[in-house]
């Protein structure tokens, strides 16, 4: 069996990828896949897939290709998404309301139990059917209930504290959206997740392609002269 440790992030970052596209084809009632069509798909290398699936066994037959939805199969194995996880968010605002919205979640096992909040114009509305509890509440709640992941989408300046606190009471992952990046533990996992670095790489990718553009234009004005 292969070794967390010994695989790279990089390698991890791109699981949910083969995953999604891996779904993709079931839908469209595609069975089996060479590493070359998924590469052609997916943009990215026939060899880079190779490895990225040997770290786990490799699972294609040469001559063959790979097994779609024995594949798919494995990588949700891999990725845990055999199981069941609840989750609670800390935050009830736009961000938070949008999360438990979000009905995908409960198709990949994802399960959200509970919100907390601070504001008492949002404890005790519902979301989804998901009621809003007063903060004060949340440490009994984590402590008679499995929360796996605890969602955080409040200020930069609790989420630390939030953390800290969601941890000692047994919560060992956060997805965090908050615009700082924790400081936890080791044994504590934690998904920092900054919206706007999306898009600034975006703005810089928007910027790059002009750039470039208005330097073909220059150099090709002073080739006239």
């Amino acid at each position: 069996m292969y070794n967390e440790r010994k695989i790279s992030s990089a390698v991890i970052n791109r699981l949910p990828r083969y995953y999604r596209y891996l779904g993709d084809l079931l839908e469209n009632d595609i069975t089996r896949i060479s590493s070359k069509e998924l590469s052609i798909k997916m943009n990215i290398t026939a060899s880079q897939i190779r490895q990225d699936l040997n770290n786990f066994g490799g699972f294609g037959q040469q001559g063959y290709g790979y097994n779609v939805e024995y594949l798919y199969s494995e990588i949700k194995k891999i990725l845990g998404l055999d199981k069941v996880y609840n989750l609670i968010v800390v935050g009830g605002g736009n961000i938070g309301q949008a999360l438990v919205n979000y009905t995908n979640f409960e198709k990949r096992g994802f399960v959200i139990t509970a919100v907390f909040d601070v504001n008492p114009r949002l404890i005790g509305m519902t979301i989804r059917g998901i009621e809003v509890h007063d903060v004060d509440c949340m440490e009994e709640f984590v402590k008679n209930n499995n929360v796996d992941v605890a969602i955080l989408t409040l200020p930069r300046s609790q989420a630390n504290t939030v953390a800290s606190n969601l941890a000692e009471w047994g919560v060992k992952g956060m997805w965090n959206f908050s615009h700082v990046d924790l400081n936890m533990p080791d044994d504590i996992k934690v998904e920092n997740v900054h919206l706007t670095d999306s898009l600034m790489t975006l703005l810089y990718k928007i910027n790059e392609v002009e750039t470039d553009e208005a330097s073909i234009i220059h150099n090709t004005d002073n080739n006239k002269e």
